[in-house]
């Protein structure tokens, strides 16, 4: 009989690969802003403002663009990178979704006067 004691072949994230799961969740994120409707309803939700003007939203998309092709800001999501390499886990908690809106509030703090 055959010892089938835990042998468990644990897989290690590295650093880039912890960095392209980031920016793949920022991203996602991001291309819902782009969608105009998402857009407006969270600006009246965050920032009580209810008509968003068009020039704005396309400042915003621009802005958004931008950033969906900007490499991840690693002093930003420190505690995150931290944390997946210390549980060597991929899967997120609730408090974390909150850096990635603090990430896209950058942009829109700029328009919300």
């Amino acid at each position: 009989m055959q010892d089938t004691s835990s042998v468990s072949t644990a897989v290690q994230f590295s650093e880039e690969n912890i960095l392209e799961i980031i920016r793949k969740l920022r991203n996602d994120l991001i291309k819902d802003f782009l969608d105009e409707r998402h857009l407006k309803n969270y600006f009246a939700d965050q920032y009580k403002v209810r008509d968003l003007a068009p020039v704005k939203i396309e400042f915003i998309k621009r802005d958004l663009k931008e950033l969906l092709i900007s490499p991840v800001d690693t002093a930003h999501y420190a505690q995150l990178i931290q944390t997946i390499k210390e549980t060597n886990s991929a899967s997120l908690s609730e408090g974390n979704d909150e850096l990635f809106y603090k990430d896209l509030a950058r942009v829109f703090k700029q328009y919300n006067y």
